[in-house]
């Protein structure tokens, strides 16, 4: 029977016809459905979800995460830092070979007179070399002659194995914003290093290089000439005991 047509009755939006499936289950039936199902309590449990802990703090070597998935991320921030001082530490050593001062001879009086006159000369001859990182140490500033060193040596590299390791190593004491040892470069510089640090070769660094050899002769090497260092080494004629 149509309401719709008889009482001129209109069943609301939300009224749904309800279709017949068949009788009703009666209770005993719905008791026996229940009965064959298993129990809850004989399930297992199903394993939590693993997470991967969080992120570490920005550590000195720029590396973004942790790898310590089975522990907690305060204590895998702590053995990764562990990692980087021991990291950090074998760079050191690796670099006490460039710290120390180099072997050289007693320079003669010309060769000491012709460093007041070319910064070429200077930086030729070992002795003025030392002589001039004596004079940035006492300004704070040798960590520039010491990255200059360091970029000789790698340029005079032919192994590809010991190119990595010796660009890496230049990189991450001199180059990287987190180093104690950094040296003033621009952003255009490090832009270039970057890029090629991801096939390093000899010459990565040579931009680098001439920026600093740039920054001492115009900076410190006037400052070094007018040194009482360098005028008591012109005076006496003979060199400080680093020297000899």
């Amino acid at each position: 029977m149509c309401f719709r047509k008889r009482n001129c009755y209109r069943p609301p939006d939300h009224f749904s016809a309800k279709i017949y499936t068949g009788p009703v289950p009666s209770e005993q039936d719905s008791v026996m459905v229940q009965s064959e199902a298993p129990p809850q309590s004989l399930a297992p449990p199903l394993p939590p979800p693993t997470q991967r802990p969080s992120s570490c703090c920005f550590c000195w070597c720029c590396c973004c995460s942790c790898s310590w998935y089975g522990l907690p991320p305060r204590q895998a921030c702590c053995r990764s830092e562990e990692e980087r001082r021991v990291r950090r530490k074998r760079w050191e050593t690796k670099l006490e070979t460039l710290s120390n001062c180099e072997a050289c001879s007693k320079p003669s009086a010309e060769e000491m007179r012709l460093w007041a006159e070319s910064f070429e000369c200077l930086m030729r001859n070992p002795a003025g070399r030392n002589l001039f990182r004596e004079f940035l140490r006492t300004e704070y500033s040798e960590d520039n002659m010491l990255f200059w060193l360091a970029c000789e040596d790698l340029r005079q590299e032919h192994s590809k194995t010991a190119i990595l390791e010796k660009a890496q190593l230049i990189y991450e004491n001199y180059v990287s914003i987190l180093s104690p040892k950094e040296v003033s470069l621009d952003s255009r510089v490090r832009e270039v290093i970057n890029q090629r640090m991801q096939d390093p070769t000899a010459h990565t660094f040579d931009e680098a290089q001439l920026q600093i050899y740039t920054l001492m002769h115009r900076d410190s090497y006037p400052r070094f000439l007018s040194s009482s260092v360098y005028r008591s080494l012109l005076r006496n004629g003979s060199c400080s005991s680093s020297l000899s």
